[in-house]
């Protein structure tokens, strides 16, 4: 089985199509680059997402094992904090703009609810904000501190 990230699709073949089992080179843009090409409005940005989910009492250990699988499929994961009947995921998303980042997070879940074998929660708190909110935020001392520790952890 071949994965295939989120908004890239599987190649059909063709004209620079790549072998299988052959990946794609990634490519980064350093901070200060431009998108010559294209709309200031078009330009990805980046979006701190924090997402919660809460539902029926599972036993930690398995509150844990699915958590855990979500960060392995979804590797854009910061942290989880996660109790018997609630969790919190935190991580950054690239997205034009907030609605983007605010659709894919209400998806991640249910996505994600059979592969990873999340618990049967729902979504009760989305929070979305963009990069130089979550700096202010952290600078006045509000929000979690950078050196929370990165995985899944309990509350």
């Amino acid at each position: 089985m071949r994965r295939v990230r989120p908004g890239t699709g599987a190649s059909r073949g063709g004209p620079g199509s790549r072998a299988a089992g052959e990946e794609r080179a990634l490519t980064s843009v350093a901070a200060g680059d431009s998108f010559p090409d294209r709309p200031p409005e078009e330009i990805p940005r980046l979006w701190h997402v924090t997402l919660s989910v809460s539902g029926e009492r599972t036993p930690l250990t398995e509150v844990r094992r699915a958590l855990e699988q979500l960060a392995h499929d979804h590797p854009f994961l910061l942290t989880s904090r996660y109790a018997d009947d609630h969790a919190e995921i935190r991580y950054w998303e690239e997205a034009r703009d907030l609605h983007d980042a605010a659709a894919v997070a209400l998806r991640l879940w249910g996505e994600h609810r059979q592969t990873a074998g999340l618990p049967p929660w729902e979504i009760v708190g989305l929070e979305v904000i963009d990069r130089a909110t979550y700096h202010q935020r952290i600078a006045a001392g509000y929000g979690p501190a950078p050196a929370t520790p990165v995985g899944v952890h309990p509350f």
